[in-house]
């Protein structure tokens, strides 16, 4: 499966979730096929003015145009969105 890069000028906003290709989240709501609390991997990162991505969950599911209402920062995610949050 190819991974695509951003492009430069795709940053999320303060309100938004910023999550890279790779990084481990989970579903904060029923998704269609996916329940509330499955992990998943995100697989690709778009957007300029909503930052949306595309999760391949445990389950085996694929969804996209996925956000903070949605999804989750888990494990070393989380850790490092946190980090990021402190700084200011």
């Amino acid at each position: 499966m190819p991974f695509w890069k951003p492009h430069a000028l795709a940053t999320p906003h303060a309100d938004q979730i910023n999550l890279r290709i790779g990084d481990q989240v989970v579903a904060t709501a029923d998704l269609d096929g996916v329940p509330a609390g499955t992990a998943g991997k995100v697989i690709l990162a778009n957007g300029f003015n909503w930052q949306r991505y595309r999760v391949l969950f445990a389950n085996g599911a694929e969804i996209g145009d996925l956000d903070a209402r949605q999804i989750a920062a888990t494990g070393r995610t989380a850790k490092r969105l946190a980090r990021i949050a402190k700084r200011g």
